[in-house]
């Protein structure tokens, strides 16, 4: 082979190489778009991530309310509340491809470790139920305390935590043994909970209490409770739902419900750090995967708030749908 020829074709395998690589690691970023579940419109809004304009509302079932990525971040399951259903949306179609029916008030859930098992709070029946996406059946439902809400499974997907607004209660279910293993008692009508990053701490917001009880998982002991008090508001308007960690396990963010405010705190310390004025009655949030931006949902105003991380600083509002529920970024 001629040098000259040789070198092109040495060249053009480079640059070759190079653009294969450079589209890869653009897929694997994803498409940035910002995904809002709006529960009176029946519908996920879907905003540009550069304009933070809504390309594109995707019908769903009958009030949407807690979304989650697939694994592979392929697929976002939507819990339609009056719709009784469990719809799922194709990320790169941006439409509703698949619904499993029949499901009564799906509240809020969570995927084991594999993701073929979904465990739902099943507001009214006061159940944790068990759904097989591989075939759509249900496989087993562990009563818990009426009302259920917030819910999520152990990493080793041996565990599940369930929280009863009625009872006041975290249940602890032995999912191989479909049973409650430990019954934790916390505040007044407990909305959410979310491990640490190091699996040693489960935090729970008791929204009548204004409160975050922190619990041991290994000793099921409560070792701190967290109040909080935003200038200007009384006991009964700071109602903590959402609760946000930053992967590093240093910073909790906590959504004050009718507080309009979300709180900073320390996770070492268990000390509040600032409070940060958002919408109205912020519910929940999500963090960008570099944990640089953090997503608010402001249920009453009907936006969502941007805020920067490193300043704690609000950077932006966004008009979403009406009464937003839950926000995802696909980055």
């Amino acid at each position: 082979m001629r040098p000259c020829l040789k070198t092109a074709l040495l060249a053009a395998l480079v640059i070759l190489t190079i653009n294969n690589g450079l589209l890869t690691s653009a897929m694997a970023k994803g498409s940035g778009y910002i995904f809002v579940s709006s529960e009176r419109d029946n519908a996920v809004v879907v905003l540009d991530p550069k304009s933070f304009k809504v390309i594109k509302t995707i019908a769903t079932g009958d009030r949407p309310r807690h979304l989650r990525f697939n694994g592979e971040r392929t697929l976002i399951y939507a819990a339609c509340g009056e719709g009784e259903s469990i719809d799922v949306i194709d990320v790169a179609k941006l439409e509703v491809t698949q619904r499993y029916e029949d499901i009564e008030d799906p509240e809020m859930f969570d995927l084991g470790p594999a993701g073929r098992y979904m465990y739902i709070s099943l507001e009214d029946d006061g159940a944790l139920g068990i759904l097989d996406l591989s075939n759509g059946e249900f496989i087993g439902q562990i009563e818990v305390g009426d009302e259920p809400e917030g819910g999520l499974v152990t990493p080793d997907g041996k565990t599940a935590y369930v929280t009863s607004e009625v009872a006041n209660m975290v249940h602890e279910v032995d999912i191989a043994a479909r049973r409650i293993a430990a019954n934790i008692v916390v505040g007044n009508r407990p909305r959410r909970l979310a491990l640490t990053p190091d699996g040693t701490q489960l935090w729970v917001s008791n929204e009548l209490n204004g409160t975050v009880s922190v619990i041991d998982p290994k000793t099921r002991k409560i070792v701190t409770t967290i109040g909080f008090s935003p200038k200007g508001f009384r006991p009964e308007q700071i109602t903590p739902v959402g609760i946000t960690f930053t992967e590093n396990g240093e910073t909790a963010f906590i959504a004050l419900g009718r507080a309009n405010h979300v709180a900073v705190v320390s996770i070492k310390t268990r000390k509040v750090k600032k409070y940060i004025l958002v919408g109205n009655r912020v519910w929940n949030g999500t963090l960008s995967r570099d944990n640089k931006r953090l997503f608010m949902v402001n249920g009453l105003s009907d936006d969502i708030s941007i805020i920067d991380v490193d300043k704690l600083k609000i950077i932006r509002s966004v008009p979403v749908g009406r009464v937003p529920h839950t926000v995802l970024i696909d980055d």
